[in-house]
């Protein structure tokens, strides 16, 4: 009977096995569209819905299945600790937990305790509300799917990393940097609970995501900070889907490690391996003191970089005369970033990698940048990359070479894996500074070419000639609106991609005159849609070889997305800035210079911008999907972050449909800082509970903004002392220089100044102030230049002038005193000789002058030497600040 029984049970296990493999074989000959799951065929082809190719289906084996996307979890506990439903989400895409560890940077302090103390919630009555829609009309979640309400709990605190071989201080979300990737499915509720566990005020904004305005996240505009030790809700509907993202909007938070990616995944989900990567910048400086130095026109960054032009490189690269006429038009060192970053992240780590994946899968890469102020250009070793969605929105797919992703612009890629070895997704920072890497795949490395090094002068040439005296910008016409202008091109050239290197070498090859093309702007752009190289932006696939690079005017919407009719209200924004003393404006006014834009809901706003800048400005709309209106007509792709570069012109509409205030910022983080935005404002919006006094919250919201911040410079020479410190802010400047002889004839000077900054360029400082000189030797009265009587002795005087920034950047100087004496001054400093040799030179009406050398060795220390017609020679250490 035993014997039996095992020759059927044998006999039966032998059939399925049978059946089993034949359905695998079945299953092995269907070819499928990534993106339309939907549609099979049992040969191959292109799919009728989107026009990609189709693949192979592979047969489904329980370790891959573990990496695809599955359908949606069961509903996230409370979290005591916080860390285990975060671990349980996460499985689903692989990305809060990268393969590799050696450069895991949270320090053991980032974890959150075991046992969590209560906190008082601010808004508890939020927990049994009926959870509002919002003025968006959602998109379908199917008939199929349940909706659920699904909570997370996170946990906000500093925290000790280590990125770069150095412990620094950092912001963690439940002990992670990003934080973790918080999944819904459309339709769901979100119930989210952010524990402020630091001991100062926090917030998050909620990325591109439609939702009552008070939970928009923005202190002081839709929500009162989340106070130190206490807990916020959070609840809004998902009535969207995507790759959205979530971070800090309180002060300099998002630098520091506030982020982390949102995934609304639609209910039918394709069912593809599906990876959150948030790419991300990292200083070790605090980030306050990166954006004081930035307003103070320190140009340390500049110098780490190699990128500060100096003459003795432009001649040593034939550009003296490029290198002149750029400093004629008052116009600093060309760059195309801020920031000098140590290290750029692919998930909190410089390296990453999934190693599960073999030859033939297709890998949708959910792309997050959440760098404060990085741009990236994205490249892939291992065929081109599939462009299928944009800022949340679906696109038509789209192949490219390669891509760039501006701050807070987030893309879903898909990608092959050709064979099994191991492929670079890499992400270059714009400046070429580094990069960072994700690997897919086991086997040998296949790497990604390295982007050239930038060829600054090439591009400061062409600057030059599209910069006027008065400091505006040759506005392009409408053909190179969308980012149709490769800026690789034209704006900075990159050396040939045989040339790896990022931070140094020769260029071998010079780059073509480009500046006679970009004033022949019509002849450059035609109106089939080329680019200045000749690409033909129409042409989706690079079938003469060339390399294909993404802008928005080759994104389509697969839908229409023209809006109802209705009233039309037309804003136009130039888009403003002084990079010398880092003021960013829209027409010439920050936000708190600015009031509210009234919008009526039922209104189709336009926006027309015009970038007056040599930066580019990704601008961000809180709460609203807009189009970017390009050649595709009604398919205009939908957005919520569009980048402008210089000299372009875009223009963006959105339907009003909301209520409340609603932030318009650049999403560079010191942009956004120094006051570069709107507040647009719905008519008859109902009070905002929570914020009842309007004027102190505007007052509060732009406290940051209107900050004076300090900066200096301290000379210890062997004749003596002389410094300066100011104490500035967008428009004022307090600001006070000193002479002090170590010798008794030496004797002591000041003058203090207090001004204000006028113009679109800043140029222009009307001020007044005290000039005081004491010298206990006597000596004769010496007479200046202009004929009149100089007290040398002991001078007390009350002054009143202004300043003018001239050509060469020479800054001019006519005053008046209280004794009525007159005097006129001419004034360089920091003249670039090399990457870190300045010059500075003075000279006035009353027969003083100076010329001094300063070496730079660290940020805040200088080798110094200089002549001074009054303290003579001396050298000693100069101190920056």
């Amino acid at each position: 009977m035993i014997l039996v029984l095992l020759l059927g049970i044998g006999q039966y296990t032998f059939a399925q096995h049978e059946q089993h493999k034949a359905s695998q074989q079945q299953k092995a000959e269907i070819y499928t569209c990534p993106m339309h799951p939907e549609v099979q065929s049992t040969k191959p082809g292109k799919c009728p819905k989107c026009g990609m190719t189709l693949v192979k289906q592979k047969p489904k084996v329980p370790a891959k299945k573990q990496q695809a996307t599955p359908k949606k979890a069961v509903k996230v506990k409370p979290a005591t600790p916080p860390k285990k439903p975060v671990q349980q989400k996460q499985v689903q895409q692989k990305q809060a937990q990268p393969t590799q560890n050696k450069a895991q940077p949270a320090h053991e302090h980032a974890q959150p305790t075991q046992q969590k103390p209560v906190t008082p919630v601010q808004n508890p009555e939020e927990k049994d509300k009926p959870v509002h829609k919002a003025g968006h009309k959602p998109e379908s979640p199917g008939p199929t799917y349940k909706p659920r309400t699904v909570r997370y709990d996170l946990y906000v605190r500093d925290t000790l990393v280590n990125f770069t071989g150095k412990t620094r201080r950092a912001v963690a979300i439940n002990g992670s940097i990003p934080a973790p990737a918080l999944t819904f499915t459309q339709g769901d509720t979100a119930e989210i609970y952010v524990h402020n566990e630091m001991d100062v005020e926090t917030s998050i904004h909620w990325h591109g995501v439609f939702l009552p305005n008070r939970f928009d996240g923005v202190p002081w505009l839709t929500q009162k900070p989340i106070k130190p030790h206490s807990t916020y809700l959070y609840k809004f509907p998902i009535i969207q889907n995507g790759t959205y993202w979530y971070h800090s909007h309180s002060a300099f938070q998002e630098q520091s490690g506030m982020y982390g990616a949102l995934i609304f995944n639609k209910v039918n989900e394709p069912d593809i391996p599906a990876i959150p990567i948030v790419l991300s910048d990292w200083t070790d400086l605090n980030p306050k003191e990166v954006y004081r130095s930035l307003r103070s026109a320190n140009d340390w960054f500049a110098i780490r970089k190699g990128a500060t032009q100096g003459y003795a490189e432009a001649i040593k690269k034939g550009h003296f005369g490029t290198k002149l006429k750029n400093e004629w038009k008052r116009m600093t060192a060309m760059d195309v970033s801020d920031v000098a970053y140590e290290k750029f992240l692919t998930n909190g780590q410089d390296i990453a990698e999934q190693t599960h994946f073999t030859a033939g899968d297709v890998v949708k890469l959910r792309v997050v940048n959440g760098g404060a102020s990085t741009y990236f250009w994205l490249t892939y070793s291992g065929s081109k990359i599939t462009v299928v969605g944009n800022d949340g929105n679906d696109v038509e797919p789209v192949e490219v070479d390669r891509l760039i992703i501006a701050p807070a612009e987030t893309y879903d890629l898909l990608v092959t894996i050709p064979e099994n070895m191991q492929y670079e997704f890499l992400a270059t920072a714009e400046d070429r500074t580094n990069a960072t890497s994700l690997w897919l795949g086991r086997g040998m490395k296949m790497p990604a070419q390295r982007l050239g090094k930038l060829r600054y002068f090439e591009g400061m040439k062409m600057m030059n000639d599209m910069m006027k005296m008065n400091g505006d910008m040759e506005p392009m016409d409408m053909e190179m609106s969308n980012q149709q202008m490769d800026m690789n091109s034209v704006m900075y050239p990159e050396s040939s991609v045989q040339d790896h290197s990022m931070h140094g070498g020769d260029i071998a090859n010079p780059a073509p005159d480009i500046s006679m093309q970009m004033k022949q702007k019509a002849d450059t752009t035609s109106h089939e849609g080329h680019t200045m190289e000749g690409h033909d932006m129409r042409n989706m696939n690079s079938s003469d070889g060339e390399m294909v690079t993404l802008n928005y005017g080759m994104l389509r919407a697969p839908e229409k997305t023209t809006l109802k009719p209705g009233p039309e209200k037309v804003l136009r924004f130039e888009l403003t800035g002084n990079m010398n003393r880092y003021v960013w404006t829209l027409d010439n006014k920050t936000v708190s210079e600015s009031d509210k834009i009234l919008i009526k809901k039922g209104e189709n706003v336009k926006v027309i911008m015009f970038n007056n800048s040599m930066m580019r400005h990704p601008m961000h709309l809180h709460g609203h999907d807009f189009r970017v209106l390009n050649k595709q007509g009604e398919y205009a792709p939908m957005k919520n972050v569009v980048d402008i570069l210089p000299m372009e012109t875009d223009t963006l509409e959105f339907a009003a449909s909301e209520s409340g205030d609603w932030f318009f910022h650049c999403h560079i983080l010191y942009h956004m800082m120094a006051g570069m935005g709107r507040v647009f404002t719905y008519q008859n919006s109902p009070p905002n509970p929570e914020l009842p006094d309007q004027k102190l919250a505007w007052k509060r919201l732009n406290r940051e903004e209107r900050m004076f911040l300090p900066s200096g410079m301290v000379g210890l020479e062997s004749n003596g002392s002389d410094g300066e410190f100011i104490l500035g802010s967008s428009r004022y400047q307090l600001s006070t220089e000193w002479r002090i002889g170590f010798k008794k004839e030496y004797g002591i000077e000041s003058e203090t100044y207090f001004g204000r900054y006028f113009g679109k360029m800043q140029w222009l400082f009307p001020f007044v102030g005290f000039d005081y000189h004491y010298n206990s030797v006597e000596n004769e009265a010496e007479e200046t230049l202009l004929g009149q009587t100089s007290n040398q002795n002991n001078r007390k005087a009350f002054v009143a002038g202004v300043q003018y920034t001239l050509p060469m950047l020479i800054q001019a100087e006519a005053r008046a005193d209280s004794k009525g004496k007159f005097r006129f001054q001419l004034r360089r400093e920091d003249v670039p000789l090399t990457n870190r040799l300045r010059l500075n030179l003075m000279g006035n009406t009353d027969k003083e002058y100076m010329a001094g050398l300063r070496y730079v060795v660290t940020k805040y220390v200088s080798i110094s030497t200089h002549y001074d017609s009054d303290m003579k020679y001396g050298a000693g250490l100069t101190f920056v600040y």
